[in-house]
């Protein structure tokens, strides 16, 4: 016997027969993948290919209210640096977006004008829709001598309050909104509404009121702002809430019982910002809602969904 025959019968020896033997394992069965005869394999399709995004044309874009105390949102030509209406400058936000407005007197036609960084300046004449307010004829003169001294000693520090406040730039994004009720009620006192005195023209009507019946109905911000005027004691507003919304855009609240914000704070679309009343020069409780924007009077009815 070969050594290599004794050292395999030792090593077989040296190992012990197992006592049971483990269970047979079902063979895994293979898996074929079906081959389609005659078609050849496919390779993933490749991306497609980027499409350069259209470059916009050099044309001012807005829609709005085009008529007497309307508005309108838009956006300048590509390569704007200013723009104008007529002879008020425009703000624009980072991507050229801008808000306009038209006075309640404004003419038929109006011109959007940009200037360009290549100093090119694109014109776009605007046609505004005269409107027929409503007008009363009464047979009377007015008062004669208008107001006393002793009154515009009080009223002039007024009126510089509220010319400055409507300067301010706060960066409010309101303008961008669909403006919401501020209260609901009925309407009292409609926007350009006018008296003539024996063909004297007498102030129109710069706002729209609103009546509820009673003071401490709560009223709300019409759209996002920040508050740049809250008076408790003003001649013939009586309490009043002025609120910028933007791109010179703001809304005043006058005649109010109780104001909840102060000046400098910011305000959200819907939020509880004073209360109804009578205050100042006012027959009953009411709120009047009045909008300007650049020194322009704009119609709130213009602004919100059909009237409340």
């Amino acid at each position: 016997m070969s050594l290599l025959a004794v050292l395999g019968c030792a090593a077989c020896a040296a190992v012990p027969e197992p006592t049971s033997r483990p269970e047979p394992q079902p063979a895994q069965p293979s898996v074929v993948q079906p081959v389609r005869i005659g078609v050849q394999p496919t390779s993933p399709a490749p991306p497609p290919t980027p499409q350069p995004t259209p470059a916009r044309p050099e044309i001012f874009t807005f829609a709005g209210e085009l008529t007497q105390g309307g508005w309108i949102r838009g956006r300048v030509p590509p390569g704007t640096v200013s723009a104008t209406l007529d002879d008020t400058a425009l703000t624009l936000d980072d991507e050229g977006f801008f808000f306009a407005a038209f006075d309640r007197d404004a003419d038929r036609q109006t011109v959007l004008a940009a200037t360009l960084a290549n100093g090119r300046i694109i014109r776009s004449p605007v046609a505004i829709a005269p409107r027929d307010w409503k007008i009363e004829r009464v047979d009377v003169a007015r008062r004669p001598g208008g107001a006393s001294e002793a009154f515009m000693q009080r009223r002039r520090p007024e009126l510089e309050r509220i010319y400055l406040s409507r300067q301010r730039e706060t960066g409010a994004q309101g303008w961008r909104q669909d403006f919401i009720w501020p209260v609901q009620g009925r309407i009292s006192g409609r926007f350009g509404s006018q008296r003539i005195y024996r063909g004297e023209p007498g102030s129109y009507h710069s706002g729209l009121d609103i009546t509820t019946g009673e003071s401490g109905t709560p009223f709300v911000a019409p759209a996002d702002g920040v508050v740049v005027l809250a008076a408790e004691d003003f001649s013939l507003e009586g309490q009043l809430l002025i609120i910028d919304h933007g791109q010179g855009l703001n809304s005043a609240f006058l005649h109010a019982s109780r104001l909840l914000v102060e000046e400098g704070e910011q305000v959200r679309q819907g939020q509880h910002i004073g209360d109804i009343g009578s205050s100042g020069r006012a027959t009953g409780p009411h709120l009047h809602w009045g909008l300007t924007w650049r020194g322009s009077r704009l119609d709130p009815l213009l602004f919100v969904d059909g009237e409340d």
